[in-house]
């Protein structure tokens, strides 16, 4: 992959939802550096801080029962996590299986 710089250094890949679909992508990574993963150039594209202050990459995830929206560029992706709703200024669009 192109542009490996930008991601945190990872050994391995590991499986999220988004939606009703599976997913893998890099550990030790934000949940919006793994959306870029899945989606280089829409997430590239979007007008995002990349630093928390102007909230527009909020994503809603599932713990367990309950469901919070979390800013994705400070939220670190872990092993499970299902992403129900990614806000539409990320512009992110999921890749085909």
């Amino acid at each position: 992959m192109e542009n490996q710089e930008i991601f945190e250094p990872y050994e391995r890949l590991i499986d999220i939802t988004i939606g009703d679909r599976a997913f893998q992508v890099p550990e030790n990574n934000s949940l919006l550096r793994c959306l870029q993963f899945l989606d280089l150039e829409g997430v590239s594209d979007a007008e995002l801080c990349w630093n928390g202050d102007c909230l527009d990459c909020t994503v809603t995830v599932r713990n367990g029962e309950s469901e919070k929206s979390v800013i994705a560029c400070r939220s670190i992706v872990q092993t499970g996590t299902e992403i129900l709703c990614v806000n539409e200024k990320i512009s992110f669009t999921p890749p085909e299986s």
